[in-house]
């Protein structure tokens, strides 16, 4: 059997663990030589929730005060608190499934954040912290997840395109859009426009990713792509995917990739504006790899046990999102027990709506899924419809007799 290469260092770190299958002393050594995502990773908190300065980025975060940080910390907190009701839904059979942000706030609330009116965010189907961002009704997301909706929101009003399954899909879809803003000339100045795209670490092994890497470089779209390294591409760890950090293959493409923080909300807001601001100017493309951790399953039909070991996920533990921006407020006095009391009475209010709402959410009407399918009229479709509603009229009338 070929050796495999497990673990894939910075350049001058070392050699890369060899072995045919890993053991789990390769498996621990591999996540604490990366824990920290190297020395190119951007941070302005550390785990403890201390400031550290950036001469690059500080500017970015100018206008983040103490009231702002509050701010930050309570979307973290009511986006986790309702992740974990719609989990706790979904084990009760409430939803048909669920796909867990657990760990990943940071990542979406600051991205989500630093996104102007007039953007557009592509989501894969695990930005609910993007969507809440956006001004999105977490309601309409469960829809999705009940089989009762493909998406329940305006997407232009929000800016938030519907969620996508298929893997790596919505960046192609990105790409198209934000050619489309470069061809009506909306970007070029403060007032332009850009587009962030959302996919994990698993989706840069797709070939829409790539392709969509090669028309946002080759068209200078105004495209920021974020990818959330979570680690874990289902079950597989992100060192047999890349020989290199993720976010160097945006060299290969000719456009700039930085590498930030992913459970640092600070740092992902200020590296986000940059890159925003970088492409409504027409600098674009950019490569944005947010360096977090998958806490939970990939999915509710996932077991993640089977292939990582707790040991990694304690160490991830103390790297919390939430914690650090917590520790922060608290060692500044910035926040006292009464404001972090209040606002997990707040996330506990919101998730119990999302509950009550959930049961109690009606079953749509069968011609619903003949809407909205063409913007005009069109014969075939309608003749589908009747046809269709004849059929299931025509099991209630047998049901009379």
């Amino acid at each position: 059997m070929p050796s495999e290469q497990w673990t894939h260092p910075e350049p001058g770190d070392g050699p890369a663990a060899v072995a045919a299958q890993p053991s789990p002393e390769q498996v621990i050594a591999g996540l604490r030589a990366t824990s920290e995502g190297g020395a190119e990773l951007t941070q302005l908190l550390t785990p403890e929730g201390e400031r550290v300065p950036s001469p690059q980025f500080d500017k970015y975060v100018e206008d983040v005060d103490a009231e702002a940080l509050r701010g930050l910390y309570r979307d973290m907190v009511l986006v986790r608190r309702a992740d974990r009701e719609a989990n706790a839904m979904q084990r009760q059979g409430q939803l048909g499934i669920w796909v867990p942000l657990l760990g990943q706030e940071a990542a979406q609330i600051g991205s989500g954040r630093a996104l102007k009116a007039n953007d557009m965010a592509f989501p894969s189907y695990r930005e609910h912290g993007v969507a809440y961002a956006r001004g999105v009704d977490m309601k309409d997301l469960l829809g999705i997840f009940r089989c009762t909706d493909h998406s329940g929101w305006d997407y232009r009003r929000h800016g938030f395109h519907p969620y996508t399954i298929v893997i790596g899909n919505q960046v192609l879809n990105a790409a198209g859009y934000a050619m489309g803003q470069k061809f009506e000339g909306k970007v070029g100045d403060d007032d332009g426009e850009a587009t962030i795209v959302y996919f994990g670490d698993g989706a840069t092994s797709q070939g829409d990713v790539h392709e969509g890497f090669v028309w946002a470089a080759v068209y200078d779209a105004p495209l920021v792509f974020f990818c959330q390294n979570n680690q874990w591409a289902i079950s597989e760890p992100t060192e047999r995917q890349s020989r290199l950090p993720l976010y160097q293959r945006a060299r290969g493409y000719g456009f700039p990739g930085i590498r930030v923080d992913g459970n640092d909300v600070l740092a992902c807001l200020a590296v986000s504006r940059w890159a925003l601001d970088e492409c409504r100017h027409g600098n674009g493309p950019v490569l944005i790899e947010a360096f977090t951790y998958r806490m939970d399953a990939h999915t509710t039909t996932d077991d993640p046990t089977r292939y990582r070991l707790s040991d990694e996920l304690e160490e991830w533990k103390l790297k919390d999102p939430i914690e650090r921006v917590r520790a922060y407020l608290a060692r500044g006095g910035h926040a006292d027990q009464a404001f972090f009391d209040k606002v997990q009475a707040e996330a506990d209010t919101f998730a119990a709506d999302l509950r009550e709402y959930t049961f109690n959410m009606p079953e749509p009407p069968p011609e619903r899924i003949f809407s909205n399918v063409y913007a005009e009229g069109n014969p075939v479709l309608e003749a589908q419809r009747e046809e269709f509603l004849s059929y299931l009229d025509g099991f209630v009338s047998a049901g009379e007799h």
